[in-house]
């Protein structure tokens, strides 16, 4: 299905199900596919499951404008009004957390009652004299220049330290990383290289700081993408109602390769 926001951008969504709305965020450079996991596990048990492909990403719109956190959120917004859902719970994996979080304290807090952020990039990816830990500003250049001259390799290189494939003993999954690449693939190249800008540069402290709602924040110590330190061991601490859930030896990609864990806790924190 698609809804058509107010400036023309075609985003396309999953709504499966009935009863209280769990909506997912997906990451960079991905869709809602890699939600799949979550999204077969929370229908069965009863919950309606809805997940969107971000713009300029999957089968939405692949725009040369909009791509930034501010747009991203309104079109949730959007789409969370057409859709009408109250008593909502966003769920948001690395990019996908920073968009919640921005939602929520812009225009969700009426209609969503918890948020959950994992392997987020909250509250700043980007080293500055403000957030001296951050991540200096070459790495971020380094995967601007290979998603713009090379993206078909770099994806694939990419898998590795998402799912924490390059750690000893680590079982490595062919089919994990094909859907990684083919999601990835799917998006316009425009719009997930603004993206990086997005991710890395947003700054969510006063949107953490501001949300009233309980918030869990769920991240891999081992993880190699969104570093544990600089993300949700400071975001925490921001939040007003917020747990922490972290996960030694935990990649980025975690709601895949260990699904079953993060889903048990997902339940339990919804449920609570």
């Amino acid at each position: 299905m698609k809804i058509t926001v107010k400036d023309g951008t075609e985003i396309y969504y999953k709504d499966w199900g009935s009863g209280q709305p769990l909506f997912f965020h997906h990451g960079w450079p991905l869709t809602s596919d890699d939600w799949d996991a979550q999204m077969m596990f929370f229908a069965e048990k009863g919950f309606r499951v809805i997940a969107h492909d971000r713009r300029g990403h999957g089968r939405s719109t692949q725009t040369a404008m909009g791509n930034d956190m501010d747009t991203y959120a309104a079109d949730v917004a959007e789409l969370t009004s057409f859709l009408d859902l109250k008593n909502a719970i966003h769920i948001g994996h690395s990019t996908g957390g920073g968009e919640v979080i921005r939602y929520v304290a812009k225009y969700g807090q009426d209609r969503v009652s918890k948020a959950v952020l994992i392997s987020s990039v909250t509250p700043v990816m980007l080293q500055s004299e403000s957030n001296p830990v951050g991540a200096p500003m070459a790495i971020f250049d380094e995967i601007r220049l290979n998603t713009a001259t090379r993206r078909q390799e770099y994806f694939k290189e990419f898998t590795i330290p998402f799912f924490g494939y390059n750690r000893d003993g680590a079982k490595t999954s062919e089919g994990i990383q094909d859907n990684w690449w083919r999601q990835g693939m799917m998006g316009g190249i425009k719009a997930q290289y603004d993206c990086i800008k997005a991710f890395s540069e947003t700054d969510f402290t006063e949107d953490l700081k501001s949300v009233e709602l309980p918030v869990l924040v769920m991240h891999g110590e081992d993880d190699q993408i969104v570093p544990f330190p600089i993300s949700a061991q400071k975001a925490v601490k921001l939040l007003k109602r917020g747990t922490l859930i972290s996960y030694p030896g935990f990649p980025h990609g975690m709601p895949t390769t260990e699904s079953a864990t993060i889903n048990a806790d997902l339940l339990s924190f919804i449920n609570s």
